[in-house]
């Protein structure tokens, strides 16, 4: 069967610099435990303009502008090594951020019409760390102009450097800065925070799972396929309107997270087992009572968990409030302890499972291996000028005024297993959301075609032509 062509076509390729040297105080970045278990995966985000906002990036404003903002972080322009201890740690040399630039053989409009999650990957740099990384650049920036007009920007970066939050921040500390404003949430490094005294009362649920997931097997290699689903502040204050007798206090993120949870369940062969389980990644900077951590913190501040319920409790004709009230518990019984027992286990594996006396334990799946899903409801306001809030911060990223971007991916890279599902904020604001789900192939297909979803008339985006755009 013959390869289809790519869209994407790369035409050149080039080096954004710090216009400032880092300081002499300032050589290293260390990773944390966290980071390191994070190691097999990748974070990608790709903006969607409309408008042509970077009209040649060589001579652009917007160059100058990305120098400025990388000398505030040269742990982004640095490069990996490994340290005495055998652990990663970033060399704060200014060695730069790759930054490609490509042209993209669709309009706007047509690309988010017809291309698939597959097929977006085009539009950012995918690329696995090398086994000797000293000359590889972690974050890497890719440049795509549309026919016709429209640009879409792609930030990669592996995902022990940043999570979702830091990532995303550290786009708008660059449009902050090309628009001459105050980086409202600049990120600090204060990874120190997270190495916490062991936890004389661990809470067993959180490490057992995280020992559970360390010692998993992998999982069978199947095709996956990505779409994504846009839904909007009007539908969702209706289906929360709907289920309030069952959990009062809903949000968006538990409505959507159990019913694409059950969706998904019909799609899977639950044979021989009673329980489906669902593993729940939460942003945890607001979390840590004891010593919280600001929303610019760098580095990964994840925590994950684990929910299971009666197959028979996800099955077709199941209350669906019962399964919002379950995951909306869940979700808000996390706290700080739970978190701190977390990382107590990861930092407890340097002596007992590390190569060297003091190196951390091998990463392994996090996104993984059960259907994972995502919770990124802390990015949906923006704070303005005198404090207004101006919308969900990745689409207050406009390199000039009122060209926001009407789109904003987030892929993680080398999912495995049961699938991923991700809920986000919308450009819309207020309760849209936007969910992007990777499968199995034929699984996708069929979610595609769900009635159930579609009956919440979602705008369908890069799903390959299905649905509406």
């Amino acid at each position: 069967m013959a390869v289809s062509k790519s869209r994407v076509s790369v035409h050149s390729t080039l080096t954004a610099v710090s216009s400032r040297p880092v300081g002499s105080g300032n050589k290293t970045h260390k990773f944390t435990s966290l980071d390191h278990a994070m190691g097999l995966h990748s974070l990608h985000i790709v903006f969607y303009y409309r408008d042509n906002v970077l009209k040649d990036f060589d001579l652009d404003p917007a160059r100058v502008s990305l120098s400025d903002a990388l000398s505030l972080y040269p742990q982004v322009t640095g490069r990996i090594a490994r340290n005495g201890d055998g652990n990663w740690e970033v060399k704060n040399n200014d060695a730069g951020v790759r930054v490609v630039k490509a042209q993209v053989g669709a309009s706007f409009d047509e690309w988010l019409r017809s291309a698939d999650g597959m097929e977006e990957k085009d539009l950012m740099v995918w690329d696995e760390m090398p086994k000797d990384p000293t000359n590889w650049s972690p974050f890497r920036i890719q440049i795509n102009e549309f026919e016709g007009g429209g640009v879409a920007v792609g930030l990669s970066c592996t995902h022990m450097h940043a999570d979702p939050t830091s990532a995303t921040l550290l786009f708008k500390s660059w449009i902050d800065t090309h628009r001459g404003r105050a980086i409202a949430h600049p990120l600090v490094n204060s990874g120190s925070d997270l190495c916490t005294r062991p936890d004389t009362n661990p809470k067993k649920n959180s490490v057992t799972y995280y020992h559970a997931k360390s010692i998993a097997r992998a999982a069978p290699l199947v095709k996956m396929a990505t779409a994504t689903f846009k839904f909007s502040n009007a539908i969702l204050k209706q289906c929360l309107s709907g289920i309030s007798e069952s959990c009062q206090n809903a949000t968006p993120f538990d409505y959507l997270g159990a019913l694409f949870w059950t969706r998904v369940a019909q799609l899977k062969v639950l044979k021989n087992i009673s329980t489906y389980s669902l593993s729940i990644c939460t942003d945890f900077r607001k979390l840590l009572k004891k010593t919280p951590l600001p929303l610019g913190y760098y580095g990964n501040a994840l925590h994950f968990s684990m929910l299971s319920l009666q197959v028979r409790e996800l099955s077709s004709g199941s209350d669906l409030g019962h399964v919002v009230r379950e995951l909306h518990h869940h979700v808000a019984s996390v706290d700080d302890d739970e978190v701190r027992s977390a990382i107590d286990w990861l930092e407890s594996r340097r002596k007992r499972e590390g190569e060297e006396e003091n190196s951390y334990g091998p990463a392994f799946r996090m996104y993984g291996p059960e259907l994972t899903c995502v919770k990124v409801d802390h990015l949906g306001s923006s704070c303005g000028p005198n404090g207004s809030v101006v919308g969900p911060l990745m689409y207050d990223t406009a390199f000039d005024e009122g060209a926001e971007p009407v789109h904003v991916s987030y892929h993680i890279g080398n999912v495995e297993g049961e699938g991923l599902i991700m809920v986000m904020p919308s450009s819309e604001g207020g309760l849209g959301r936007v969910v992007t789900v990777t499968l199995p192939e034929n699984e996708l297909a069929a979610l595609c075609e769900d009635q159930a979803l579609l009956g919440l008339q979602p705008i369908m985006l890069l799903n390959g032509g299905r649905g509406r755009c």
